[in-house]
This record gives structure tokens, sequence and C-alpha cells, in this order.
């Protein structure tokens, strides 16, 4: 068997990620085949499934966070991600070793001898009374766990009792002061807490794969998965890439051919096509990497030419106009501004409905 190269690795990722075609699905079938969402910021979804599917509106998705089919979690890398709701209950007792993690011995020190399942009590009380902030939990925990530093105090309620962002009447669905509840409180019944890490697995492949152990450790954070992959061995189809590297994936999963043509892209702030691997070369390369990572760990919003992150990009509102700054890492060819001219008119359109005037500028 050849190895995989790659372009072959790329394309299988864009297949998954809906970015060779806008898909024909629904907003609650694509965040499953997307293994969730990031949502560290309310608005990065929503044009993450528009630049994904067919005829998206925002509407889309906010009926379905009032609907209470897809929720938003603390999950992978102990960041805040979108997932429908079935599946939220299917993989958060995956996630809840690695959310306990979090918590290493110099930040159990700063608790003042409170023990976290007193901490936990105390912040699942507060939060079963009625939807709360994280803000206002902070205040009670100085109340109540005097001894302890109340933002490591706010962490461990934060990691370890499953928690619901409630939606509110924000454009995008969440403000900068959301407030949350208990999940079994939104969804009307208990959280699993078996930990299936082998379904983990075969839902990040499904939206990711071909990929290492060391990949799925680094989109989910959680450690040790090597071993789950040799138990899966048996029901995987494995591939070595061109350093050698042995790849798993899921059988029937999709691998076009690594000619298939692939169109500009506009990806937004956070979105997991850029972070889902330890090795992201199938989508960018190692000199663009750290253009990619803040200084305050904030992911800017991408762009893809030709299946490959070329640059930046960031929209600015001035008064009744906006306009979408296009930073590529090099010069690009007039084929690749003109696909990025078009497809960035219909961003702004979307992302910004009442502007009367909309400007893209290309800065090389």
């Amino acid at each position: 068997m050849k190895p995989l190269t790659q372009a072959d690795l790329n394309r299988a990722l864009l297949a998954r990620q809906m970015l060779l075609a806008r898909e024909k699905v629904s907003p609650l079938k694509a965040i499953e085949r997307l293994a969730g969402m990031q949502a560290q910021q309310a608005r990065p979804p929503f044009v993450g499934l528009w630049t994904r599917l067919e005829n998206f509106q925002r509407e889309d998705l906010l009926k379905l966070f009032h609907r209470r089919r897809v929720v938003r979690a603390t999950a992978m890398r102990a960041t805040i991600h979108l997932f429908t709701a079935r599946e939220y209950l299917a993989l958060r007792g995956a996630l809840q070793p690695m959310l306990g993690a979090v918590m290493p011995p110099k930040f159990i020190k700063e608790l003042g001898g409170e023990s976290i399942p007193k901490i936990c009590a105390t912040g699942r009380k507060f939060f079963s009374a009625a939807p709360q902030s994280f803000k206002d939990l902070r205040e009670l925990l100085k109340s109540k766990h005097p001894k302890a530093d109340y933002r490591i105090a706010a962490l461990a309620v934060r990691m370890n009792v499953p928690l619901l962002g409630v939606p509110g009447d924000s454009p995008w669905g969440f403000s900068t002061n959301a407030t949350w509840t208990l999940a079994e409180e939104w969804l009307g019944q208990p959280v699993p807490a078996q930990v299936n890490t082998s379904a983990l697995i075969k839902k990040y492949l499904a939206a990711f794969g071909p990929a290492t152990p060391a990949d799925a450790q680094a989109f989910s954070g959680c450690k040790g998965l090597r071993a789950e992959f040799e138990k899966l061995r048996p029901q995987l189809k494995v591939f070595q890439n061109e350093k050698g590297q042995e790849l798993f994936d899921l059988p029937r999963a999709p691998r076009p051919p690594a000619n298939t043509p692939a169109p500009a892209r506009f990806i937004p702030e956070f979105d997991n096509l850029i972070l889902a691997h330890a090795d992201r070369t199938r989508i960018v390369a190692d000199e663009h990497r750290p253009a990619l990572i803040t200084k305050n760990l904030h992911v800017p919003a991408t762009f893809l030419i030709n299946g490959r992150v070329a640059g930046t990009w960031k929209i600015e509102r001035a008064k009744k106009s906006a306009t979408l700054n296009i930073h590529p890492f090099a010069p690009l060819p007039a084929k690749a501004k003109a696909e990025l001219k078009h497809e960035g008119e219909h961003l702004l359109h979307f992302v910004e409905p009442d502007a009367n005037a909309v400007n893209i500028q290309i800065k090389k």
C-alpha cells in the first residue's frame, strides 16, 4: 500500500469537514459530523456552518439552541464547544478524566485545604437554583470558601460539574457573560458518567482521520490514547504517511483523490480544522503555524486556497459599513483573489447583514 501523501490527507480532511463543497445537510447533522464545534466565542460556529452548508441562516442554529437540541459545554481541551444534545450525553463521560486533570497539584494547593468535592457541591447547588454566570459563581465562592482562591475554585466547578450554557437574545445566541445551568436539568436527564473512549476515538476519526493517536490526543486533550487505538485496531483501517508513521481511520470514511478541486473558503476563529492534529502540515505549513496562535492563545480566522491555510482575515465595522481585511501569507494569484472576493462578499452579508456598504481589502 502506498503511503498517504500530504495532499491525500488534506483532501480526506476537507471532505469530512464539508469544505470541498457546501453540503445539503441540517446544522444538527453537520455538528455531529464535525465532532462538535469549538465555541470559545459565540460567533465563530455560525460562520463555520455558513462556510460548510448550503443556505445556512443564523436563525437555523439559534432555534436549535432554544429547543435544547444543540448545547454549549466545556469539552475537548477544556475549551467550550457546541454539541448536539445526544452527542454531549454520549461523550461527556469520556472527557471527564481529562477535565479533572486540569487541576494540577499546584492549583489544588491554592484551595486552602478545601476539598474539590465540597467546592463542587457548592457550585452544583448554586447552578441548580437558577442559571448563573461564572462571575456570580466566583463571588459566591469567595464567601462560601474564603480559604480557597476563588478563581481556582470556580475552575474546579467548571471542570467537574457538567454545565451547559443558557442561550439568550444576543445576535449570536450567547453574551460574553452568559449564564450556565446543570446539564441534567437543561436536558431533563442524567449525564452518563461512563467513560466510552472508543466512541470518542471513532467520532474523531470520522471527522479528522486518517490520524495518529497523538493527533487524537491533541484534539481531545485526553492522554494515553495509544492503548485505546490498539484495542480498536481490528476495527480500523491502517495506513502510513510519508514519514512512515501509522495512521488509523474508519474503513468506510471518505478519502477522495488528492487532485480533487478545493474552493476558497473562510474559516472562523478557533475552528477545529486548525486545531485537530498534532501534526498540522496537512492543512497549514509549519512555517505559518506560529501566526495561528497569538500570545493570549487566540486562534485567528483563516482562509483556504486550494485546501490549505493561506492567510488570515478579520471583519471591521465602522458605522454603516463593514470591511473584510484579508492578510495572505504570500502574494496571491489573480484567480485566488477573485475567488476570495466573491466568497468574501457573501461572508460580509452573512456576518453584517445591516451594513449599508461592504468592502474587501487584500493586503498583499
